[in-house]
C-alpha cells in the first residue's frame, strides 16, 4: 500500500490522465482531418505520398504515445496495483485498457501504417488502409475508456480514497 496523496504515484496518475486526453483528441483529429488526405475509400485511392508527407508517426505520435504513454501505462500498472480502494480499481482499468491499446499499436497499427506508407495506390492498399481506419475506432474506444477510468481514479484520489 502506498500513500497516493502527495507522491510520485499521484504525479504519474496526473500525467497519465493528461497524456490519455491528448492522445484521444489527437486520435480523433487524425481520423477526421489527416486520414481523408491519405485514403479516399469511396473513390478507391490510397496516397502514400500524403501519408509520408504528414508522417504523423514520427512528427507527433512518437512524442505523445509511443514513448510517453507506453512508459506511463507500465508505471500505472505497477503503481495502481499498489494502491487501495476505488483508486486502485479505476486506475487498473485505465492501465489495462491503455495496455491493450499499446499492444495493438505495436503489433498492428505501426507495422501496417509503415507498410502503407511504402505502398502504391492499388485496390489492396485501399483495402488495407480501410481496415486500418476501421480498426482505429477500436483504438479510440480503448483510449477513451482508459482516459475516463483514469479520470475516475483521479477523482477518487482527490476525495482521499485509496490514499
Amino acid at each position: 500500500m502506498i500513500n497516493l496523496k502527495h507522491s510520485v504515484a499521484a504525479i504519474v496518475l496526473w500525467l497519465f490522465v493528461l497524456n490519455l486526453g491528448i492522445a484521444f483528441g489527437a486520435g480523433l483529429y487524425e481520423h477526421r482531418i489527416s486520414l481523408p488526405r491519405w485514403l479516399d475509400a469511396a473513390g478507391g485511392h490510397w496516397s502514400a505520398d500524403a501519408a509520408r508527407q504528414d508522417d504523423v508517426g514520427l512528427r507527433f505520435w512518437a512524442f505523445v504515445t509511443t514513448g510517453p504513454m507506453t512508459l506511463l501505462t507500465l508505471a500505472s500498472l505497477y503503481l495502481a496495483s499498489r494502491a487501495t480502494g476505488p483508486v486502485r480499481t479505476w486506475w487498473l482499468v485505465a492501465a489495462v485498457a491503455a495496455l491493450v491499446d499499446r499492444l495493438l499499436t505495436f503489433s498492428y497499427f505501426i507495422p501496417t501504417m509503415f507498410g502503407l506508407m511504402q505502398a502504391p495506390d492499388t485496390a489492396a492498399s485501399v483495402d488495407t488502409a480501410t481496415t486500418w481506419a476501421r480498426m482505429n475506432h477500436l483504438r479510440h474506444v480503448l483510449v477513451a475508456g482508459a482516459w475516463f477510468a483514469a479520470l475516475q481514479a483521479l477523482s477518487w484520489l482527490r476525495r482521499g480514497a485509496g490514499a
